[in-house]
């Protein structure tokens, strides 16, 4: 090595050392203060879990039987199965404690009263990628009977009129919606 490429080798050595010499304590404060930190919010996480009011681990919660709606206060439902941002499936049996075959099965929320009974919707499966597949019944409640109306693969349904002895149902999808006419 020449002269000024070995001036040039200290220079920089130099100047590289020091840089390391002088940030290494920042850096290792910084270190220290960060491990600190951690151990501060641990300690106060460990605090108020204490302070919490003592709760069962591993206790699954039941939820209570509920009057479902537009039943004419005939029916109760507990819930079996919640779809994300969709609709809700329960378990189904009548308010006044008559051994049902409701019980067999999990029914959406949704109730209609008809003058032949009560119109809910029995699901097939509880399966959420199998979902929507529900058929449409009837449910007789003075002969404790399920007659099946049509199937519907959709989660938006509504009962929009009744006729006759006809019942119209509309559905949609989120593309295309449609109409079934079923006779009673």
């Amino acid at each position: 090595m020449s002269k000024i490429q070995l001036f040039f080798h200290h220079v920089f050595r130099f100047i590289w050392n020091s840089i390391f010499v002088l940030s290494y304590p920042i850096l290792a404060s910084f270190g220290l203060l960060f491990i600190g930190l951690t151990f501060l919010f641990s300690k106060l996480s460990q605090l108020l879990t204490r302070l919490k009011p003592e709760s069962k681990n591993g206790m699954v919660v039941q939820t209570n039987w509920e009057t479902l709606p537009n039943s004419n206060d005939l029916l109760e439902a507990k819930v079996e199965k919640q779809i994300l941002f969709g609709p809700v499936g329960a378990r189904l049996r009548r308010k006044d404690g008559v051994p049902s075959v409701l019980e067999e099965f999990v029914f959406g929320k949704k109730v209609s009263i008809v003058q032949e009974g009560l119109v809910l919707e029995k699901w097939n499966t509880l399966d959420a990628t199998a979902l929507p597949d529900f058929d449409i019944c009837l449910y007789d409640p003075e002969l404790d009977k399920i007659r099946v109306l049509t199937q519907i693969s959709s989660f938006d349904w509504h009962l929009a009129e009744v006729q006759d002895k006809k019942l119209v149902f509309k559905w949609f999808d989120g593309t295309q919606g449609g109409e079934q006419v079923v006779q009673l």
